[in-house]
């Protein structure tokens, strides 16, 4: 049995989805569920469409509801001649269900909010790509996620409830893939998304298809799991950055969670663990190139990365705090730092401290105001804005040298086989709280 997932790349267009149909044909010779996103961008449409409707900017909501509907309708009709298809009408409740929810007068907390909204862009996906592949001969059940991945209500970034999750995907899911039928009828569904135990939507966070896929592999005690992307592999940088990057052929679990934790954009940080704890392998491969072998992540106590490896994130900010009553950082300064940064929900990329100050290095985010406010009551506070944050591991000095590129580090951390690298073009632009 395998679990494959395909992200908003895959099926950025009607080309792409019908790609999606042709490498399905030639992987139905054994039990399958697939995993589809959002399609190409759409969950930043959402978004943006979240935010417009909470603050009730309404024709600037409207506006981009238009954006939304004109993309969708647009891989249609490329996909159906005939506009009297069930899936005209079966877009068409979806988008009314979405002008009902940005039309509500009381949304409650923007999160709860979010959570009823952006799914959308996965149902969207999920029912357009299910009504293709059908009318190409593909039999399959197109499964709703928020019917089997049960989690908290912690919104945005709910997390599973393991337990009643495999109990529903193994009452649920199992028994349409299972049999002897030849080529297998499989099971599609929705990335990122599931439900609370009210049965309100929820989301996993960012990028949270992976883990789905993750998710029901651990659940169904699958083979492997593969990502379709839109490059070889796991690459050792990003190839819009760098575009002499080469691709990691295997990689262990070890330094996979590693990568993703520091921020590679290539696995959500949440997939490995539940794969790791089944020994599951997990494959990164090209959708353009199906038949290349891609990258493949497994148990084990070998390095298999020799080349260094680059991560960028930029739009970064570097905080640094010392207390107002001129104490040490001490144990107690800390639980109050990190309650502020968990109240507001603040991810912290890179911290340090000494005696007397905290640093940190977070991404930049819409509410930031509001959380220096917060953290000014008890400490000063500097901070800069517009750096970036690079990561390269198995690095040397000469690898340093040539991303820094004459600019400024800010911080600095390091181990021994990875290096951490706040940056900025200049040093004189601190703002004092």
């Amino acid at each position: 049995m395998k679990v494959f997932k395909f992200g908003g790349a895959s099926i950025k267009d009607a080309a792409s989805v019908k790609n999606v149909a042709n490498i399905l044909r030639d992987n139905l010779h054994e039990p399958l569920v697939v995993v589809i996103s959002a399609m190409d961008k759409m969950t930043n449409a959402f978004e943006l469409l979240a935010d417009h409707a909470f603050a009730n900017r309404m024709k600037e909501a409207e506006e981009q509801l238009n954006r939304i509907r004109d993309f969708h309708l647009n891989i249609l009709n490329e996909l159906f001649q005939d506009t009297s298809h069930a899936i005209f009408k079966k877009v068409d409740v979806l988008f009314e269900e979405i002008t009902g929810i940005t039309a509500l007068k009381e949304k409650g907390s923007f999160n709860a909010f979010y959570d009823l909204l952006v799914p959308y862009g996965e149902l969207l996906s999920t029912s357009i790509t299910s009504a293709c592949l059908k009318i190409s001969g593909f039999e399959h059940t197109l499964a709703d996620a928020r019917t089997f991945i049960h989690t908290d209500n912690n919104y945005r970034n709910a997390r599973v409830i393991w337990e009643d999750t495999i109990t529903s995907v193994n009452k649920k899911i199992l028994p349409l893939i299972s049999g002897n039928s030849q080529p297998y009828h499989f099971v599609l569904s929705q990335g990122f998304i599931g439900s609370d135990p009210d049965g309100h939507s929820t989301t996993l966070g960012r990028e949270g298809s992976d883990y789905t896929a993750a998710i029901l592999a651990f659940a169904l005690n699958a083979d492997e799991v593969l990502i379709w992307k839109d490059v070889p592999g796991l690459m050792n940088a990003d190839p819009k950055i760098f575009p002499e990057s080469v691709k990691i052929d295997k990689l262990s679990y070890s330094d996979a969670i590693e990568l993703a934790y520091y921020g590679a954009k290539i696995i959500h940080p949440k997939t490995i663990k539940p794969l790791q704890n089944k020994d599951i392998p997990l494959i990164v491969k090209s959708f353009e190139n199906p038949a290349d072998t891609g990258t493949y992540i497994s148990e084990s106590e070998e390095r298999y990365e020799t080349v260094p490896q680059y991560i960028f994130k930029f739009n970064q900010i570097l905080i640094s705090l010392t207390p107002r009553d001129f104490s040490f950082i001490n144990e107690e300064n800390l639980f109050d730092i990190f309650g502020i940064f968990t109240k507001y929900r603040v991810h912290i990329n890179l911290m340090q401290n000494s005696a007397i100050s905290f640093s940190v290095c977070i991404d930049d985010k819409a509410d930031f105001g509001s959380f220096i406010t917060a953290l000014q009551e008890n400490y000063r506070v500097k901070y800069n804005r517009g750096l970036e944050l690079i990561t390269i591991r198995n690095y040397n000095e000469l690898n340093i040298e040539n991303v820094v590129n004459k600019r400024v580090i800010l911080l600095e951390q390091r181990s021994r086989a990875t290096v951490q690298l706040v940056v900025a073009s200049e040093t004189d632009n601190y703002l004092q709280g």
